[in-house]
């Protein structure tokens, strides 16, 4: 082929390159996933007690004081439509953690009890410190436990005595069960919550409630 020939069809070739490239369909550039959310998301009841509100400064903000920290943090199921989620005979624990002999009051980890001042609970002290807090539903009346086993910050199957949520649960280091009484929400509660209610410097209560199902359990700030 002659030179001027050949560099014809290099330049034509080029030329249809350059078309090409320029009216492709453009490539959509991968983005990243999003991630995933915990299908029972992590919850928090906190409350402070035995502080003091402080005088109105010039911007009118007041400041509490002194107070100490009563926090409960656990994992929070969601109803998704399921409905008698504790089914009629209070049989919810037994349906989720099938070989656990309680409920974890909550979802996968271990429901923990962080508190800074001593409290009274059935009777029995509760020295400033940290419990895991479980819930015999048995018959569908609720007892709440707190409780000194430890536990576990990530599964391990190989782990026969500190739990994960319920499982491995011991009575033996019960420091209290306490009898809770049941009640009825108005609304329909999706989200499995715990909270405190009626709180005031010398005590209150820790209220559970999901679907048409609650219950609380009175406490003491202890001297």
């Amino acid at each position: 082929m002659p030179r001027r020939q050949a560099t014809i069809c290099v330049s034509m070739l080029l030329a249809a390159a350059s078309v090409c490239a320029q009216t492709a369909v453009p490539t959509a550039a991968p983005t990243p996933s999003a991630p995933r959310r915990p299908a029972s998301p992590p919850g928090t009841a906190a409350v402070q007690v035995g502080g003091k509100w402080g005088e109105l400064d010039k911007y009118l903000d007041q400041r509490y004081t002194g107070g100490k920290w009563i926090e409960i943090t656990y994992s929070r199921p969601i109803l998704r439509g399921r409905t008698e989620i504790f089914g009629r005979g209070g049989d919810y624990g037994k349906k989720a953690n099938a070989t656990a002999p309680v409920w974890r009051a909550g979802a996968n980890v271990t429901t923990r009890l962080k508190t800074e001042v001593p409290l009274e609970m059935g009777g029995k002290r509760i020295e400033p410190g940290e419990y895991s807090l479980f819930v015999d539903l048995d018959g569908g009346v609720w007892t709440l436990i707190v409780s000194t086993q430890p536990y576990q910050e990530a599964y391990d199957a190989n782990e026969k005595v500190k739990t994960w949520g319920a499982y491995n649960y011991d009575r033996k280091y019960d420091v209290v069960r306490v009898p809770m009484k049941m009640v009825t929400p108005i609304l329909n509660i999706e989200q499995f919550t715990i909270e405190f209610v009626n709180m005031t410097d010398k005590g209150g209560m820790i209220a559970m409630g999901w679907e048409k199902t609650g219950a609380v359990a009175p406490f003491t700030i202890a001297q």
